[in-house]
């Protein structure tokens, strides 16, 4: 299950993770637990919610219930190259150990956090060593947003495939062209290694990594609790084929006119309409559109229906012929033509893997 994610504002954020290793790190482990070490590396200008939105994940889960023999028993730590209060990007500062403190106990997941504090570290050989051999190390290695960046300094990502946030995908590729960087993913799991692309997209990957270790219900009650959709799948795009279509027309000239087919697809939309409301003869239209938005107006088009079709298909409940209606494509027949195309798999197989339970 999946939507658009509400995200969970902590009222004592600061507090919370203040004190988030110096309680962590006194807890003894539950009597029958598998304690698991989290170890979170942060440093100065790094985002505050690609630390807290994972940790909140973590130390939430360890509220679950469960018939498990192994409840959850997750210890979080945020790690610095200094230690000490570490500045965010927010101005909200966080206590952090160091390094060698952090390690001095066996980790098993290690996380890069992401923000744009992360170049000052890229030439700092001692940080990304200790990556590189705590990468052998641990059970699971992720980075959240830009942290992937420092892991491919580490020399972690060639032939990988890996995400980050979408604005900073073409830089990673083009900074280290043997790895594999994806724009879509809001998050990536290959072996041992996870990435996830901006911001909010690490909670989904955290709560994907609860799901791996102690199975759906738990992570649904995570979700529950932090009034957040389990899951955004890692397949699910970081945005709208909508916001992409609004974001290749940098001049905004079309803004208006895109946000009204998307409240008008079960309408007919030809280009005779579509210059008609833009105030231009079809054929200046058609030109000036694709020169604006890099496809054709009948493309556009159709990429804002499946998108809606994709968001109805999340929903339960809705018929497919409804659906088709809906969003203008007219029939179940055209609906899975049309679909399949741009998707890759059908709206059946789509809402399989995408769709809310009712």
């Amino acid at each position: 299950m999946h939507g658009i994610l509400q995200i969970c504002i902590f009222k004592d954020v600061q507090s919370f993770l203040l004190g988030l290793n110096d309680n962590m790190l006194s807890n003894s482990a539950r009597p029958g637990s598998a304690r698991k070490r989290i170890v979170i590396v942060i440093y100065p200008g790094v985002t505050l919610l690609d630390v807290a939105g994972p940790a909140q994940v973590f130390h939430t889960a360890n509220d679950a219930s469960t018939d498990n023999a192994t409840k959850p028993d997750y210890e979080v730590v945020l790690a610095s190259p200094t230690g000490g209060q570490i500045v965010t990007d927010t101005g909200i500062s966080l206590s952090s150990v160091n390094l060698h403190e952090a390690s001095s106990t066996p980790i098993d997941t290690l996380i890069v956090a992401g923000g744009a504090g992360i170049y000052v570290l890229l030439d700092e050989k001692q940080l990304t060593s200790w990556v590189a051999e705590h990468y052998h190390k641990c059970r699971r290695m992720a980075s959240t947003c830009m942290g992937a960046f420092l892991n491919a300094e580490a020399g972690l990502l060639d032939g990988k495939t890996v995400t980050t946030h979408w604005r900073r995908v073409e830089e990673l590729q083009q900074r280290h062209p043997n790895v594999n960087v994806q724009q879509d993913p809001l998050f990536t799991h290959e072996g041992k290694l996870w990435s996830s692309a901006g911001v909010a997209a690490g909670i989904d990957l955290a709560l994907a990594m609860v799901d791996e270790d102690h199975g759906h219900e738990v992570a649904m009650q995570v979700a529950q609790s932090l009034v957040v959709f389990l899951k955004r799948p890692g397949g699910q795009s970081q945005f709208s084929d909508v916001l992409l279509a609004q974001r290749q027309d940098r001049s905004g000239i079309f803004s208006d006119l895109q946000a009204w087919i998307s409240s008008n697809l079960q309408c007919p939309l030809n280009v005779e309409a579509l210059a008609k409301r833009a105030g231009m003869s079809p054929r200046t239209f058609a030109r000036h559109y694709k020169s604006r938005t890099g496809v054709a107006p009948a493309k556009s088009i159709e990429i804002l229906r499946v998108d809606k079709a994709k968001q109805l298909l999340e929903q339960p409940g809705m018929a497919i012929t409804t659906i088709a209606t809906q969003t203008g494509l007219g029939d179940e027949q055209r609906l899975r033509r049309v679909f399949t195309r741009n998707v890759g798999v059908s709206p059946h197989e789509y809402r399989k893997k995408f769709g809310m339970n009712p």
